[in-house]
C-alpha cells in the first residue's frame, strides 16, 4: 500500500469516526468529544500506518509506539477533562453561542474538518515509517529524547492544572503554579515540541521535509485556529482583570521567567 492510499483510507475511517462522534455530541449537547476523537484518531492512524508501511521494522515499531503512547495519553486526559467534566469546554460554548440555531450543522462540518486534521497530523509520520535507514542512528536518539521531554512536560502541565482546579478555593482563579508560572499555555508548548521528535526520526528519508508539517501545522492551529485565541478570550471573559494581569506578566507560549509590572 502506498503512502497516498494509506492516507486516503485513513481519512475515510476518520470521517466515519467523526460522524459517530458528532452524533454523540449532538445528543449530549457537548462538543468536547471532538478533541478525544481527534487525539485518539491520530494515534490509531499512527499504529495503522506503522503496520502498513514498508520501511525499517525497528523504526516503524518505534514511531508507531511513540505516536500511539502520546495519542492515547492525551485522549485519556481529554476524556476526563472535556467529556466527563462538569460542562462543555468554553471554546465550544463560544462557538455554539455564535452559531445559534445552526450550531449542530456547523459542528458537523467542524467535526469533519477535524477528521481531515487527524490525517494531516499522521502524514508527517510517513517519511520515517517508509525510511529504509536502520534504527540506531544518532538522530533517532535525539528524536526519542525530544519525545520523552515533550510528553513529560505536557503530562506535568496537565496534572498541575488538574490539581489546581480540583481545589474548591481555586474556582474562578488562574493557575500560576509550576509550569503555569512561566507560560500561560505550557501544555500547548510541549505539544508543539513533541512533533519535532518525528522530524528527527525521519532524517535519512528522501521526504524528510514532510515531517516538518507536524510542528508547522500545530503552531498554526495553536495560534490562529482553535488553541490560544479561543482559550484566552474565554479566560478574559470569565476571570477579567485577574487574567489580564496574568497576560501582562507571563509568556503566552515559551516558558520564561515572569515579567515584573510596575
Amino acid at each position: 500500500m502506498t503512502a497516498v492510499q494509506m492516507a486516503l483510507l485513513g481519512w475515510l475511517v476518520m470521517a466515519a469516526v467523526m460522524l459517530g462522534a458528532w452524533l454523540v455530541a449532538t445528543a449530549r449537547k457537548d462538543a468536547g468529544i471532538v478533541d478525544v476523537s481527534w487525539a485518539g484518531g491520530v494515534g490509531g492512524l499512527a499504529v495503522f500506518f506503522a503496520l502498513a508501511a514498508e520501511g525499517d521494522v525497528g523504526r516503524r515499531v518505534l514511531i508507531g509506539s511513540l505516536a500511539g503512547l502520546w495519542s492515547f495519553r492525551l485522549a485519556g486526559y481529554l476524556l476526563l477533562d472535556r467529556v466527563l467534566g462538569d460542562e462543555e469546554d468554553g471554546r465550544y460554548q463560544m462557538l455554539r453561542s455564535g452559531w445559534g440555531d445552526r450550531a449542530n450543522l456547523h459542528f458537523l462540518w467542524f467535526f469533519q474538518v477535524q477528521a481531515l486534521g487527524s490525517v494531516l497530523f499522521a502524514v508527517p509520520l510517513l517519511p520515517g515509517l517508509f525510511s529504509r535507514q536502520p534504527l540506531g542512528q544518532w538522530y533517532d536518539s535525539v528524536g526519542a529524547v525530544v519525545w520523552l521531554m515533550a510528553v513529560t512536560g505536557e503530562t506535568l502541565a496537565d496534572r498541575q492544572l488538574a490539581h489546581f482546579r480540583s481545589r474548591p478555593e481555586n474556582r474562578g482563579r488562574t493557575c500560576r503554579q509550576g509550569l503555569w508560572r512561566y507560560s500561560r499555555h505550557p501544555n500547548y508548548f510541549f505539544e508543539w515540541i513533541h512533533w519535532f521528535a518525528y522530524v528527527f526520526l525521519a532524517l535519512g528519508s528522501s521526504y524528510a521535509w514532510v515531517a516538518l508539517l507536524g510542528p508547522a501545522v500545530m503552531l498554526l492551529l495553536l495560534f490562529r485556529i482553535t488553541g490560544i485565541p479561543y482559550t484566552e478570550r474565554r479566560a478574559v471573559a470569565s476571570r477579567g482583570e485577574e487574567y489580564r494581569s496574568y497576560q501582562r506578566t507571563t509568556s503566552a507560549f515559551i516558558p520564561w521567567p515572569p515579567r515584573s509590572v510596575s
